[in-house]
């Protein structure tokens, strides 16, 4: 299966800055991938390279198969830039219009269709729209060809929670029509529920690349369990993945490592009338990897 995205050694200096450092990337057709990371992380500087923005110091990559400065691929890529520029007297509609017709021509119903979805007013000058409607705006021209690529840099920013909701539902429908999406975001939870796999990367280095079933299963869980009657703390002490074990008469608190298994087919043992699982998100997940991570830097410098 061909990468629609692939990078090898990608590395970027700005000066004597390093931005970038050695990315090896590989994003398969058809899957949304999260790219994850604090701002300043080298998201932006990543996808600015795979569109030819900017130039590489070192390194090679490849979109939809070609080389990175092949302008044939153009037209197959939606791009959401983190600062989007709409300004002028143009009205939005008239912008969008504009953008349909160097494209080759899109329909116009497509433009209406996806402006009702994000509540967006197209009769306003440009200049005049607030940073969430010029986000929809971005959006619209982002989607309204339906490209094979998406390239969405801080998709959310300046969106109400009930318009991040179409959009992701935007992003669902796009994978389910076997396209593929590419999402740059420091907010985790924006990125929990459509993502495939995750990326996360710092400080300009690529931390991890996991599957959001396996981070989801592998995910340290807060865990209540309420009984008919006392139980013995005996029962459970030893199970596998259980610690910071607590029971007091009817009750139990711990933490679950991973799979709840072992746990559960304990429980099952005696009656449970209540029971509270605290799930983790991904930023109480990713934490774990910033953390191990500033550990190895620090156990290489010393």
């Amino acid at each position: 299966m061909t990468a629609v995205v692939e990078t090898e050694g990608l590395t970027k200096f700005y000066g004597p800055k390093l931005a970038l450092d050695d990315l090896a990337l590989a994003i398969r057709p058809g899957e949304v991938f999260g790219y994850l990371g604090p701002n300043g992380a080298g998201k932006t500087t990543t996808i600015r390279l795979l569109l030819d923005v900017i130039r590489p110091t070192s390194g090679r990559a490849t979109v939809l198969g070609a080389g990175t400065r092949d302008a044939r691929i153009r037209a197959r890529i939606g791009y959401l830039p983190g600062e989007l520029a709409l300004e002028g007297r143009v009205r939005a509609r008239a912008y969008l219009d504009f953008v349909a017709d160097v494209r080759g021509g899109v329909n116009r119903g497509r433009i209406d269709e996806l402006a009702e979805r994000l509540d967006a007013d197209l009769s306003v000058p440009m200049g005049r729209l607030s940073k969430g409607n010029k986000q929809k705006v971005g959006l619209i021209q982002a989607f309204m060809h339906e490209p094979e690529l998406l390239i969405l840099d801080e998709p959310t920013t300046g969106l109400d929670p009930l318009v991040q909701q179409e959009f992701l539902s935007m992003v669902r429908e796009a994978r389910a029509s076997g396209h593929t999406v590419l999402m740059s975001s420091h907010v985790l939870a924006e990125v929990e529920h459509v993502a495939d796999r995750v990326g996360i990367v710092r400080s300009g280095r690529m931390v991890a690349v996991e599957d959001v079933a396996a981070l989801r299963e592998r995910a340290v869980r807060r865990v209540e369990l309420h009984f008919d009657a006392p139980v013995p703390r005996e029962a459970f002490e030893g199970l596998p993945g259980i610690r910071d074990l607590t029971v007091e008469g009817a009750s139990l608190r711990c933490t679950v490592d991973g799979r709840p298994d072992a746990l559960i087919k304990a429980a099952a043992r005696f009656t449970v009338v209540h029971m509270v699982s605290a799930e983790p998100d991904l930023e109480e997940i990713f934490l774990t990897y910033y953390s191990e991570e500033e550990a190895a830097h620090a156990r290489a410098g010393a």
